[in-house]
């Protein structure tokens, strides 16, 4: 009689045997019934877990038993309880994206609408101080160059308009005196004995010196002519009002000096004759000495000349200025005629500064 046939154990039974541990009663095994005759049962075979990282699922996570062989060599797997995993560490809090502008808005991107609205608010601000730099830029200007010239054009305005603005014993004073204005520092009193109507230049000018003063033009001429307390002595003092401004004045100033055009004889001014006076003879063949000077604080050209009382003719003119800074010793050096002609314009000059000054205070 054959033996029976070997008893065969299920998958479970054989991994609750191979699971079995001392701290773990063993399970006793189930019995088995004799199975019929035939073919052997198929195992379940749980599915393959696909490649990668598991998902996160919440909760404990399941793992998988060893590979148990089966009786007919096919691995089989058994799910095994495991103890929860720690939980993952908390999230720190982010705090809200705040737009440009302070805008409490929603975490995250910047809203357009803000983005917008700084812009706006950026360039109107760039626009208001761009206008604000430009204003005042331009109000600086206007206020510099506008005082400037304001003060350079009535201080002229003013100065040109004196001769119909201001009586003429104010620019030709009746008496002038001049302490230490003569030779060896002598004083000196003149008297005026006659005032020219005030005209224009030609004619009264010589036709050269009337050229020579061509840039500037002729406004208007006043003349006036003194006699020393002794009488032997005349001198006419002029005054050209021009119709240029300080840059014309300047550059005349400067031919003068460069070209020593007040040294020149054919260049003298002519004098004031005046019947009935000492200076009744005075011509152009009687002029001893003179000085022309160009102003540039005013528009106005002064000039003097000087002659004998006695109308003699004098053949060698002396020009006023260098011959009192040389210290020359000819006849009209001598006689202190280029002493009267530096003394006379040196006063007249300096009231005609002084009234303009005046006149230009008043005007501001």
């Amino acid at each position: 009689m054959p033996a029976p046939p070997a008893e065969r154990r299920s998958a479970i039974d054989l991994l609750d045997a191979a699971l079995a541990t001392p701290s773990r009663p063993a399970v006793p095994p189930k019995p088995v019934a004799t199975p019929a005759a035939g073919p052997a049962a198929p195992v379940s075979i749980p599915p393959r877990l696909p490649a990668g990282p598991p998902a996160y699922v919440p909760g404990p996570r399941p793992m998988a038993a060893p590979a148990v062989p089966s009786g007919d060599g096919v691995p089989a797997t058994a799910a095994m309880p495991t103890p929860p995993p720690a939980s993952p560490p908390p999230i720190p809090d982010i705090p809200p994206l705040i737009p440009v502008g302070g805008d409490q808005g929603a975490p995250g991107v910047e809203p357009a609408r803000h983005r917008r609205a700084g812009r706006v608010v950026a360039a109107a601000i760039c626009l208001v101080l761009g206008l604000g730099l430009i204003g005042g830029a331009a109000a600086g200007s206007w206020i510099g160059s506008g005082s400037g010239d304001g003060d350079s054009r009535t201080g002229y305005t003013a100065a040109r308009d004196l001769w119909h603005n201001v009586p003429v014993d104010t620019l030709f004073p009746p008496t002038i005196s001049g302490n230490g204005a003569g030779p060896g520092g002598a004083d000196r009193v003149w008297t005026r004995v006659g005032v020219a109507p005030d005209g224009g230049c030609a004619g009264a000018l010589d036709p050269l010196l009337l050229k020579v003063l061509q840039p500037v033009g002729c406004v208007r001429l006043l003349r006036a002519t003194y006699t020393d307390a002794t009488s032997s002595a005349v001198t006419t003092v002029g005054l050209v009002f021009t119709e240029a401004d300080a840059t014309a004045m300047a550059a005349l100033r400067t031919r003068f000096g460069d070209e020593s055009l007040g040294d020149r004889t054919d260049l003298m001014p002519r004098p004031y004759p005046v019947k009935g006076t000492p200076a009744a003879g005075f011509g152009d063949k009687q002029r001893a000495s003179w000085t022309v000077r160009v102003l540039t604080d005013a528009p106005v050209v002064v000039y003097s000349v000087t002659g004998f009382a006695d109308a003699r003719t004098v053949t060698d003119p002396q020009p006023a200025d260098r011959a009192v800074a040389d210290g020359a010793t000819d006849a009209p050096v001598e006689a202190g005629l280029t002493h009267d002609a530096k003394g006379i314009a040196d006063r007249v000059e300096r009231t005609l500064r002084k009234t303009a000054a005046t006149g230009t205070k008043k005007q501001r």
